[in-house]
């Protein structure tokens, strides 16, 4: 059997798999195939809030007095991604900002972290983190890798080990009146539509604003976006 096909498997057992340990040790082992030594399944935190109470399993080595930092770059550009996707510079992202993640591995000639980014099941985002010195996965492999990682998502949500809501979330009214905002409708016309005062649509606008820490209603939108709080 090859690893694909091995790998396809493993996503169709997760079903019969009776715990969230067995679901994520598979997950955990699958990644050492390919020369992970570091693991970390975690939810994605809305803006100004903490990582701990969303983080599902970390194994990032021995590091004595790691933690994970929820300002780290990888956790960034994991919200809002659709694709799995390879990090192997501490400043891929353009920016100052070093990798805490990065740096925690071993250093080696091919040292990189893989992130498949969770977004099937909105408005929860999560992240699946595999980092190695001789970490390799060729493209067909990140391909079914992906899969493997949403299969053992649906399973630990099936079997109550993580659940949607994250601290911060949008109420449904909010994400209502942001979801029409960003259609162009104009408050007068959502609060006809939603039959409530334009000033009750204002504050639902606010209260958005304020929960994504956006600078102004096109960028509340934005972000709402970004975070899977609504899509269009």
């Amino acid at each position: 059997m090859t690893i694909a096909a091995g790998m396809i498997a493993l996503g169709e057992n997760f079903r019969d798999m009776a715990t969230g340990a067995h679901v994520l040790d598979a997950l955990d082992r699958q990644f050492a195939v390919f020369g992970g030594t570091h693991f970390l399944a975690t939810g994605l935190p809305l803006p100004g809030r903490p990582i701990d109470q969303l983080i599902v399993r970390m194994n990032w080595g021995d590091r004595v007095g790691f933690q994970l930092n929820t300002d780290d770059p990888v956790l960034h550009r994991a919200i809002g991604a659709h694709r799995p996707f390879e990090w192997v510079d501490a400043r891929l992202d353009g920016s100052n900002r070093e990798s805490p993640l990065l740096s925690g591995l071993e250093s080696g000639p091919a040292t990189r972290i893989i992130a498949v980014p969770i977004c099937s099941f909105l408005p929860y985002q999560a992240v699946v983190i595999a980092g190695g010195a001789r970490l390799v996965i060729d493209e067909c492999s990140l391909t079914v890798v992906d899969y493997v990682c949403v299969e053992a998502f649906r399973r630990l949500f099936a079997l109550g080990v993580i659940r949607r809501e994250r601290p911060g979330d949008l109420s449904l009214r909010e994400r209502r009146v942001v979801e029409l905002s960003a259609s162009g409708k104009t408050a007068g016309e959502i609060a006809g539509i939603l039959e409530i005062s334009q000033r009750t649509v204002h504050a639902h606008l606010q209260n958005a604003c304020e929960k994504l820490r956006a600078r102004n209603k096109t960028h509340t939108v934005v972000e709402t976006l970004r975070y899977g709080q609504i899509s269009v």
